[in-house]
């Protein structure tokens, strides 16, 4: 009869769960990310900085390397979404920071809508931000 060493066991056994849970890992859904405003309220005027920061919502931290392959910028919260203005992507300032150059040519109720891929993950993040500019 073998005898069966009880720690070696459950060190192997151990083992092997580990590498079953390493070798599929869990995915978060698209949902989990979001695109936050770090300023709701902005000076009207020419070659505004508008600057959002993308979190995964279950740990808070910063998410980068997205891809951002949408964007507009228009008055619908004040019932002009025909009212929109050209946004220019700028270089990352920190990690999981994404800025555009704008005209915020009116004050007023100013919506963002962004359209992005995030690495690693599958499916289309959108978010819609709103924002005031003021004079």
């Amino acid at each position: 009869m073998t005898s069966v060493n009880l720690p070696r066991a459950l060190a192997a056994a151990l083992s092997l769960a580990t590498l079953a849970f390493n070798a599929h890992p869990v995915r978060a859904d698209i949902k989990d990310y979001a695109f936050r405003l770090t300023q709701d309220e902005l000076k009207q005027g020419n070659g505004v900085i508008v600057t959002v920061q993308l979190i995964d919502r279950r740990s808070g931290k910063p998410v980068p390397d997205a891809v951002i392959f949408s964007k507009r910028l228009d008055m619908e919260p004040d019932g002009m979404a025909m009212m929109a203005t050209p946004l220019e992507a700028l270089p990352m300032s920190e990690p999981g920071s994404y800025r555009f150059k704008t005209n915020l040519t009116m004050a007023g109720g100013w919506r963002l809508s962004l359209g992005a891929k995030i690495q690693g993950e599958t499916g289309t993040l959108e978010n819609k931000l709103t924002l005031k500019a003021v004079p």
